[in-house]
């Protein structure tokens, strides 16, 4: 779906702006193609067939967030990307919110509904599992390797 908005370039939330009306957002809404409000949030999520196809396209939509100066939560995990977007400052919707949808919008994923499919062949979307159902980290055996030290809570 092509968008008006997707051509619009985000602008910087300076605060002290009122978020949009939800009139104003659901309207804005009909232009993007999937996305729900969540909690007073833009929500969107996508399937993919593995790890590699989902982390190129966290790659294109941060590349684009950079470029517009408008930072969404990202979510990656093997096979799946879910995205939301709000405008922090003002902890609402601002038009430039759905500028960076509509923009999210307008590059290639594959077929979502056949991707969902292969998924639920594989319920936990973890390419991990070996035949027997058992995760094998890194080291080949199936304990997490992880210590105390990995946790850094001072770096959160």
């Amino acid at each position: 779906m092509a968008s008006d908005l997707a051509s619009k370039t985000c602008v910087p939330c300076r605060g002290g702006v009122p978020p949009l009306s939800m009139d104003v957002a659901s309207r804005l809404m009909e232009q993007l193609d999937g996305w729900s409000f969540e909690q007073g949030h833009l929500a969107k999520s996508y399937a993919f067939a593995d790890f590699a196809a989902a982390l190129e396209f966290v790659n294109r939509i941060g590349a684009i967030s950079e470029q517009q100066g408008h930072h969404p939560d990202i979510y990656m995990t093997w096979g799946k990307v879910s995205v939301e977007i709000w405008t922090h400052k003002i902890d609402g919707l601002t038009e430039s919110d759905f500028i960076l949808a509509a923009k999210f919008d307008e590059i290639p994923v594959p077929d979502q509904s056949r991707t969902a499919a292969s998924q639920s062949d594989d319920a936990d979307g973890d390419e991990a599992d070996d035949a027997s159902g058992a995760y094998n980290d890194a080291d080949g055996d199936d304990d997490f390797d992880a210590t105390d030290d990995d946790f850094d809570d001072a770096e959160r």
